[in-house]
């Protein structure tokens, strides 16, 4: 089983930047390709952005796309989500989940998920 833990939510102004992290603890997080996903009071989960297990391939949400990044460091067991010019409507909770072997758009196909955590983009 793989334990993953996001952190790097809070409060930002709109226009700034986050970077959230997603370490994996008690399983090597290589043979995974992880995905963050997000959810704002009363909306669905949405897919926002996906990586590959070796990072050579990345995957956006339209919505997203230009604005954040991912990457990660398999050698940290961990995931990054770097936020740019944060808007009022990225607001939600994001969470990091795994996936062995391939990436996904759908939340469904993931295996493992962190607790999330908290973005607020305030006007």
């Amino acid at each position: 089983q793989v334990q993953l833990v996001e952190l790097g939510g809070g409060l930002v102004q709109a226009g700034g930047s986050l970077r959230l992290s997603c370490a994996a603890h008690g399983r090597s997080l290589s043979p995974y390709a992880v995905g963050w996903f997000r959810q704002a009071p009363g909306k669905e989960r949405e897919f926002v952005a996906a990586i590959s297990r070796t990072g050579d391939n990345t995957y956006y949400a339209d919505s997203v796309k230009g604005r954040f990044a991912i990457s990660r460091d398999n050698a940290k067991n961990t995931v990054y989500l770097q936020m740019n010019s944060l808007r009022p409507e990225d607001t939600a909770v994001y969470s990091c989940a795994s996936r062995y072997y391939s990436s996904s758009y759908n939340s469904y196909e993931y295996d493992f998920w962190g607790r999330g955590t908290q973005v607020t983009v305030s006007s």
